[in-house]
């Protein structure tokens, strides 16, 4: 029973839509757009730059002006906004989850000396990917009956903020796996199935030949 608690609460302090079938990774030559994945350690999330994702939520585009980029992590609603891990909090997320939330991060260009403490990835996409990455995370996003997002409190580090998120967070469906969820959709060839860390998500982008013709910022 220890060993089981112990398995579980490294899967949820990783994290303080049915997917279609995904276009195959561009080649370089038709890459176009450098998109990044950023380990905390046990948390996962993308960095994506914020005009495309913004001009698909314009309450984005209010929120978080003249930023080049955003970073978006999914989570437990619980947990991800707590002040202070407990082993009750801990237990509710991964059996009784409250509900899921966004976090969103407004992001300077040089992207890898922001984030200089934490893995990074980057790899680029076509069009057509980068197209469905960005409609994955905008549908992950919960609205009001007038299509809007829903903002709850300020986020926990830099120009941050949580919203309203859509999903079921539990022990086997993890902030990971959502990352792993999203990367499918942009034609990385991987089940999420079994992708609940940190560690298996960055092995996989960095598996995959999708390196980008320039030197990202």
């Amino acid at each position: 029973m220890k060993l089981f608690f112990l398995a579980a609460l490294h899967l949820i302090t990783a994290c303080a839509a049915q997917p279609y079938a995904p276009a195959p990774l561009a080649d370089q030559a038709q890459s176009s757009t450098t998109v990044y994945v950023v380990s905390h350690g046990w948390h996962t999330g993308f960095v994506v730059p914020a005009d495309a994702l913004q001009a698909r939520i314009p309450a984005l585009k209010t929120r978080f002006t003249d930023t080049p980029f955003l970073e978006i992590g999914w989570g437990d609603k619980g947990f991800y906004q707590a002040q202070e891990i407990t082993t009750g909090l801990t237990l509710r997320a991964m059996f009784w989850s409250s509900g899921a939330i966004l976090h969103v991060v407004a992001v300077p260009r040089n992207v890898r000396r922001y984030f200089a403490n934490s893995e990074q990835a980057s790899f680029c996409l076509s069009e057509r990917n980068y197209t469905a990455l960005l409609d994955f995370i905008a549908a992950s996003f919960a609205k009001d009956p007038q299509g809007r997002v829903q903002p709850l409190k300020q986020g926990i580090y830099g120009d941050s903020q949580f919203y309203e998120g859509v999903g079921t967070y539990h022990l086997f469906n993890t902030c990971n796996k959502w990352t792993a969820k999203g990367l499918q959709q942009a034609g990385f060839d991987l089940s999420p199935t079994f992708k609940l860390t940190a560690g298996s998500v960055m092995a996989q982008v960095r598996g995959d030949s999708h390196i980008c013709p320039q030197t990202a910022p």
